[in-house]
């Protein structure tokens, strides 16, 4: 394609849009010209924010929007499989946020629908694969400057919100580990090389967010992962940060260790006063990848120009869906 990949955006919510304006503004070779969500206020948004694009109330009627190349999904996990499939069969390329589903069933469901259709392209929101301290770790691992890797620790954290604002979504999101684990479980695979895992273990406790008991989710849990050849990763995930937003990985080899993301601070400020020192956190994961969701969005629309490939494989997708489900499932059964 020589041309702009005119895109349509599924989804105004909070991440929704940041992504619209990403490919309105800031995405060169992407041009955004439709929006759907069954929000009115969410429309009334896209129409004042992003000006000459259409709006729609649904997935359906954007699919019929003219000259529309491809399709931008930033929706309700439980939706993803089901709308990843009806993209792709209306011969749309398709970008989604992440996970692929609830379960590698619907991951598989996708898949087939997407090798019946080789021409289109299909790309998981794995954003962090595109941030320049993991990227940089991957090629260290790659170089061998590591030696043999065999543990890897990750810690990602939400800073405590008093008004729970993530609490009446999760019924749908499939369980902190689906939703808020998923990016440093896709890392771990990279950076092992889509090793196999081989046990799982999990943990976990809800202390902060009692509402949470209504659908069996929890604030703050851990997982350990054995996989072939020894290797080893642990995973602390967690609503309850004091210290603000963070996402971190240790990567331990024979040769040296790396740190990854580790108490980054909001602004480049420590206030030393009365004999102590603070440190403002970060927000939240804008803040954090604010860049890597750019260098995604270029990614897809270089891949949709070029005719491919992606960075990431749905296999992959289909992989951390797995992986996410089985600490799931070992946190119900201990």
């Amino acid at each position: 394609m020589s041309d702009s990949v005119r895109i349509g955006i599924v989804g105004l919510g909070r991440l929704g849009r940041r992504h619209a304006e990403n490919l309105a503004f800031r995405v060169a070779g992407a041009k955004l010209v439709a929006a759907a969500s069954p929000v009115a206020e969410e429309r009334a948004w896209a129409e004042k924010t992003l000006k000459g694009v259409t709006t729609y109330p649904g997935l359906t009627e954007l699919l019929d929007h003219p000259g529309l190349d491809a399709v931008w999904l930033v929706t309700p996990t439980s939706l993803h499989a089901d709308q990843v499939i009806q993209s792709i069969r209306a011969e749309k390329h398709v970008f989604c946020e992440k996970p692929l589903a609830l379960d590698p069933a619907d991951c598989d469901r996708a898949i087939a629908a997407a090798a019946g259709h080789s021409g289109q392209i299909v790309m998981i929101g794995f954003m962090r694969r595109f941030d320049l301290a993991y990227a940089e770790a991957k090629r260290r691992i790659e170089a061998a400057e590591l030696g043999e890797v065999f543990a890897i620790r990750c810690v990602s954290e939400d800073r405590v919100d008093p008004s729970g604002f993530f609490v009446r979504f999760a019924p749908t999101s499939g369980g902190i580990f689906l939703d808020c684990c998923i990016h440093d479980i896709d890392l771990v695979r990279w950076m092992l090389d889509g090793a196999k895992p081989s046990s799982v273990a999990a943990v976990g406790s809800r202390i902060l967010y009692p509402a949470l008991a209504e659908c069996g989710d929890v604030d703050t849990a851990s997982a350990t992962v054995s996989f072939t050849g020894g290797r080893i990763a642990d995973f602390y995930v967690s609503r309850t940060s004091h210290r603000g937003y963070e996402a971190s990985m240790t990567i331990v080899g024979s040769k040296a260790t790396l740190d990854v993301g580790r108490a980054i601070p909001r602004l480049p400020l420590t206030l030393e006063s009365d004999g102590r020192r603070s440190v403002a956190g970060q927000v939240d994961f804008f803040e954090r990848f604010g860049d890597a969701f750019l260098h995604e969005a270029h990614a897809f629309v270089e891949a949709v120009r070029n005719g491919g490939p992606t960075p990431l494989s749905l296999e992959d997708a289909r992989e951390a869906t797995r992986l996410a489900c089985a600490m799931r499932a070992a946190l119900k059964v201990g």
